[in-house]
């Protein structure tokens, strides 16, 4: 492809200098930095206020922080046009179920931010009967916010980390951008609730501890068996 007589793919060749005349009307940029350049200043979070954090999040969108200066003021109330999780707060075990389905129901390319204590990895309340500890064991998670709650600076600076990593992302790898794989990618079951929370995908471990459990009281049977057969017998 040229522009003129000037083939676009040399402009990257370090061998044939662009001229002087020429350098403050071209910009010299790949089609993968052009695109990352664009989704990392056009971010749309979606409205995910769980707990205290979420009051950290609002004051980050008020106008004395000013995250609109980064391209991610529009705060969507639905998941069909956000790109952004903010997990926000304490995620106990009722509500990771419409957490992963609102992530489901996310277009990609999309990405989660875990902020706070509670979110990453359950905080004050870890181990709790009802908390889960950490997001991330349902969802994956790109970007972690320490904090409890995380300063609206904390949350400007993980939403920086989450802009640099989506410049780093390549058009030509695809392993890196999994939503340009030759197919649709699989949604996250839902996890079920019971007597805790249950993750479908581990369902094979389940049945094999099952089985192994199962298999115990026979062996312990056996050696109760035959310790009595060689106790000597009473008068």
């Amino acid at each position: 492809m040229t522009n003129g007589d000037i083939d676009l793919r040399e402009l990257h060749n370090p061998d044939i200098p662009v001229p002087e005349e020429m350098q403050s009307n071209i910009a010299i940029t790949s089609l993968s930095s052009l695109y990352n350049w664009s989704r990392s200043r056009s971010i749309w979070p979606m409205l995910f206020g769980l707990a205290c954090c979420a009051i950290e999040m609002i004051a980050t969108a008020a106008s004395r922080f000013d995250v609109a200066r980064f391209g991610m003021e529009v705060m969507r109330a639905t998941p069909r046009q956000a790109d952004l999780m903010i997990v926000s707060g304490t995620v106990t075990k009722k509500m990771i179920v419409p957490i992963v389905r609102l992530y489901n129901q996310m277009p990609e390319p999309k990405y989660v931010l875990a902020m706070g204590a509670c979110a990453s990895g359950g905080g004050p309340f870890k181990e709790g009967y009802n908390v889960v500890s950490g997001i991330d064991k349902f969802v994956p998670v790109d970007v972690y916010v320490p904090g409890c709650p995380p300063t609206p600076q904390a949350l400007l600076n993980g939403l920086i980390m989450l802009q640099k990593k989506i410049e780093s992302q390549s058009l030509a790898v695809m392993a890196s951008v999994p939503w340009y794989g030759a197919g649709p990618n699989d949604a996250i079951p839902l996890p079920m609730l019971g007597p805790d929370v249950v993750d479908p995908r581990h369902a094979e471990l389940f049945r094999q501890e099952a089985k192994r459990n199962r298999q115990t009281p026979v062996v312990a049977d056996a050696v109760a068996e035959a310790a009595a057969e060689s106790r000597p017998a009473e008068a």
